[in-house]
């Protein structure tokens, strides 16, 4: 971790298996690029590093499974096959896929946990349409249910500012979810120039970094942590005052809680077609012995028209 500019060999692996490798994205570097100029992406530096891992039947080499912006760091998952990648892109599209986000962000927040859920949209005003939006704004459009878990770790000052150290936790996945959603609480992230109206440029990055990923593959899910950035020994402009809460723990007791609520959700669900199977089986049975009626109605039934034929 460091404030020095991105390189092709500052690539830092965090993880590598024979389907997946993770990278610890570097700040205000893209993921991939189409245009010329643009040199140094993460796809360079993983063809720089890796040239016998890149696919040519795609088009950048390499299967990237989820974004991060331009301007945050963190733990970034890179498929290396096809199958790979669509095992990844199911647990994304199912949401089952845990993320968490440490940021500083400007002020002191007030409580020290909040569910953020401003819808958010498009932004249609003009000079304003590469931006994202909250419900209510001007120029908002098509504004989707969005929902943010925010935990406060620690009070202090950045460059002699009050700021707040937090872990984020993204419920959705909307684009810019979480800067949209700190600014709007009023306590925008901290060097995120874009929704601080073009003023808060003074520190070497925006502070948001992508801090855990985890993927519930089968068999084996995947877990990875791509440290903590936010620390006085990286910039010691961050100057900690009070800690309300240690990281790790936060993490842990954050994952078992979801792991909790997983279980719940599994066990709902296999109680639920237990009894549609039950119901099911009623159903069946109750037709099946209607037929055995019928027939039985239909066999005395011709019995008396044949005894009736007889007389």
């Amino acid at each position: 971790m460091s404030t020095e500019p991105a390189s092709l060999e500052s690539l830092r692996v965090l993880y590598h298996s024979d389907d997946y490798i993770v990278v610890d994205k570097h700040w205000d570097i893209r993921i991939d690029s189409k245009m010329w100029y643009e040199k140094n992406t993460v796809q360079a530096q993983l063809r720089h590093r890796f040239p016998q891992l890149a696919d040519p039947r795609t088009y950048y080499g390499f299967r990237f499974c989820h974004q991060l912006d331009f301007s945050t760091s963190g733990a970034l998952c890179v498929a290396l096959n096809k199958a790979a990648a669509g095992r990844a892109y199911r647990c994304f599209k199912d949401r089952t896929v845990t993320k968490f986000y440490l940021a500083l962000i400007r002020g002191a927040v007030e409580g020290e946990t909040h569910t953020v859920d401003f819808s958010i949209g498009k932004n249609s005003t003009e000079g304003k349409t590469h931006m994202m939006c909250v419900e209510g704004t001007e120029g908002c459009e098509n504004p989707k249910p969005c929902q943010t878990e925010l935990t406060v770790l620690e009070y202090g000052l950045y460059d002699g500012d009050p700021v707040t150290k937090v872990l984020l936790q993204p419920l959705t996945g909307r684009t810019h979810q979480l800067r949209v959603h700190c600014s709007a609480l009023g306590h925008p992230i901290v060097g995120d120039f874009t929704y601080s109206s073009g003023t808060d440029n003074a520190p070497y990055r925006m502070m948001l970094h992508a801090h855990l990923l985890h993927i519930p593959l089968e068999p084996q899910p995947l877990r990875v942590t791509a440290g903590d950035p936010f620390v006085p020994a990286v910039d010691p402009k961050w100057l900690p005052q009070r800690s309300l809460r240690t990281l790790e723990a936060t993490v842990e007791a954050l994952i078992h809680r979801r792991e909790e609520k997983d279980r719940k959700i599994k066990k709902e669900e296999q109680e639920r077609a237990r009894k549609e199977e039950e119901d099911e089986r009623r159903k069946r049975s109750k037709e099946q012995s209607t037929e055995e009626e019928s027939e039985e109605q239909r066999r005395q039934c011709q019995q008396w028209l044949s005894e009736w034929a007889g007389d």
